[in-house]
């Protein structure tokens, strides 16, 4: 059992969650995940860790609640504790001294590039960070990501914040218009990572997108992560999460990933018919 420290609303459906978990919170390094249950009866979920203090003995995780059981682990409180947490597991990121670096994260994906941007900076890169999200309220981590970049680029679907627009703009901006950076890091919907490596292609930018959105059980067993990479069939939870943007076949895997929607429409409705039968 792993107790939750602290837990509170930062965005609509979106909890940030520390739990004590020292052990992990000593090995954990940028891209890497934790499996966890919230019950003994949950499905396993993988989840980003977004922070660690080893000092501190904890992890940070930000959850956003899109099924049954992410809904059940936003729906505990601080004191309360988690069934079963595993980890640290991922390759951690490729973290050196590249010069200037774009990381770009999309919705939720701006847990995920949160402890790269902070890695990198810490390795003496110039670190520019580019945010989406639908409306202002979806914005997630920008005040922690100016702590620790030389720039931060905001934008919404909506204009209700930063520039009106997609993070590809922002990104077509630093890229084609200006001088190349070096590296990019990207984080966020399947479509939008795409997106944004065919950005980077048009001035062979090296680009690496993390595919840990796209993880189910998070152990290889299910199938559910599988990606074309440079024509070789790899598993974001066991071969990644993080690889070149510009060997995978986001095609393919768009279409994967659609294939699920009746299932998780058809899970969403059986939920909330649960819920409204408990009421």
């Amino acid at each position: 059992m792993h107790r939750i420290l602290d837990a509170e609303t930062i965005a609509p459906q979106v909890r940030r969650i520390v739990l004590d978990a020292p052990l992990i919170a000593r090995r954990h390094q940028a891209g890497q995940f934790v499996i966890l249950r919230p019950e003994k009866s949950s499905e396993r979920i993988p989840l980003t860790i977004a922070a660690s203090d080893p000092t501190g003995g904890t992890i940070t995780l930000y959850v956003q609640a899109v099924g049954h059981t992410t809904a059940v682990l936003n729906g505990l409180q601080a004191g309360e504790s988690i069934a079963d947490l595993v980890g640290p597991l991922g390759t951690p990121s490729e973290i050196s001294s590249y010069g200037t670096v774009v990381v770009v994260g999309g919705g939720l994906g701006t847990a995920i590039i949160y402890p790269t941007a902070r890695a990198l900076a810490g390795a003496g890169n110039r670190v520019i960070a580019v945010l989406g999200g639908r409306s202002r309220r979806f914005v997630l981590l920008e005040e922690e990501l100016r702590a620790v970049c030389a720039e931060v680029h905001v934008c919404t679907d909506d204009g209700s914040y930063g520039r009106r627009g997609l993070v590809t703009d922002v990104v077509h901006d630093l890229v084609v218009e200006g001088a190349p950076p070096d590296r990019v890091f990207v984080a966020g919907p399947v479509r939008m990572m795409a997106a944004v490596a065919a950005v980077t292609r048009t001035r062979q930018v090296p680009t690496i997108a993390s595919l840990n959105p796209i993880m189910v059980d998070g152990t290889g067993m299910c199938g559910g992560c599988r990606v074309d990479v440079g024509g070789v069939t790899r598993f974001a939870c066991v071969d990644g999460p993080e690889f070149d943007a510009h060997t995978v076949d986001f095609d393919l895997l768009d279409r994967r990933n659609r294939a699920y929607g009746a299932f998780e429409t058809a899970a969403r409705q059986a939920d909330a018919c649960r819920t409204v039968d408990r009421s």
